[in-house]
């Protein structure tokens, strides 16, 4: 119930907060509740509520929601890897920052970079498409943007999603 909580005052406070580029990283902020908690520290399923309450924002704030709406897509989460650096205890204040790292011709990489206070404390990488009923439409005809070669831990994680 926390992350549909959470997803909805995202929503909300997005609209107000100021437009970003889709080229840019997207800050948001949101506060660790006991509802994210185990006994004292964010739980490992949290992180990808935050991720996806940040992916919320950036969506809206960036003005990709309303292509996406406008163009009747759908985003579809393929993948997402997270990496533990340190915990998070509750009742803080978690900084996420959001980009797009990389996109081909069928899915686009989103990073969302957990911080408290200038230390990172995670990433979740979200690997994902827009889709269309059962067609995948190209990243670059919704970002609006090319990007150059693969960074080499994105070929390794899809080379390690392929030996699956």
């Amino acid at each position: 119930m926390s992350g549909l909580i959470r997803n909805l005052f995202t929503l909300l406070w997005a609209f107000f907060r100021g437009a970003a580029d889709p080229a840019s990283r997207v800050i948001a902020h949101f506060w660790i509740s006991p509802l994210d908690a185990g006994t004292h520290v964010l739980k490992s399923d949290k992180y990808l509520q935050l991720a996806e309450a940040a992916q919320l924002d950036y969506l809206i704030r960036t003005k990709l929601m309303g292509t996406l709406l406008r163009r009747r897509l759908q985003f579809v989460n393929a993948s997402q890897l997270v990496k533990f650096a340190r915990p998070i205890p509750m009742f803080r204040r978690v900084r996420v920052e959001t980009d797009i790292v990389f996109a081909d011709e069928k899915c686009a990489w989103f990073s969302h970079t957990l911080f408290l206070g200038g230390q990172q404390h995670a990433e979740v990488l979200v690997k994902m498409k827009f889709k269309k009923g059962s067609l995948t439409v190209p990243p670059a005809e919704v970002i609006g943007r090319r990007f150059g070669a693969k960074p080499p831990h994105l070929e390794a994680w899809d080379r390690a999603l392929d030996a699956m």
